[in-house]
């Protein structure tokens, strides 16, 4: 079983910079996450709340997937490594959630904690390089536009609270666990 125990981030700051808020706002959501899917072993990283297929293993399997996609293909228009690239996702575009049953507890944590930190690393570049206006080099086949650091951030921070939802209804039918942070000490 993986702990319980996730360090919850400060409170999103109310007057601080839009990078601050940003960031601590997609760590919140991150370990939100975390939390929900921590704790179980597979059999409960497996559980799906009906008619659903969604389970929490499929959720860190694919968050892991679309933080190890996302900075990468639209800041620098490059695609993610192992084990991304070996699926063929044109077709099995499920190929995340679908393989995730087939993993342990610990393998699927340690894929969605690595991608993770490769995001932050890369953000924290990014910020250095030219803040949240930055622009990415990934070009829009629909409107020809390339998109901002800021709009990278904030789609990573729609991806995670889309899916808490997901993760909060699942993990209450698995073990009754509810809320929206971890008891604090």
């Amino acid at each position: 079983m993986t702990s319980l125990e996730v360090e919850i981030p400060a409170d999103t700051p109310l007057a601080g910079s839009e990078a601050a808020v940003l960031l601590t706002t997609l760590e919140r959501m991150r370990a939100l996450v975390e939390w929900k899917c921590s704790g179980l072993d597979a059999e409960g990283l497996r559980a799906t709340l009906a008619p659903s297929t969604v389970t929490l293993g499929g959720l860190l399997k694919h968050l892991a997937a679309v933080e190890d996609s996302h900075f990468l293909r639209l800041m620098r228009d490059e695609e993610p490594g192992a084990p991304w690239d070996t699926v063929d996702w044109d077709a099995d575009p499920d190929w995340d959630w679908r393989t995730a049953a087939d993993d342990t507890p610990e393998v699927l944590f340690a894929l969605w904690r690595a991608a993770v930190q490769r995001s932050r690393v890369l953000v924290a570049e990014l910020l250095a390089q030219g803040g949240l206006d930055l622009v990415g080099t990934f070009v829009s086949s629909r409107t020809g536009e390339s998109p901002s650091l800021r709009f990278a951030v904030v789609s990573m921070i729609e991806e995670y609270a889309r899916h808490a939802g997901h993760a909060d209804l699942i993990r209450e039918s698995v073990d009754g666990l509810v809320g929206e942070d971890p008891p604090r000490d």
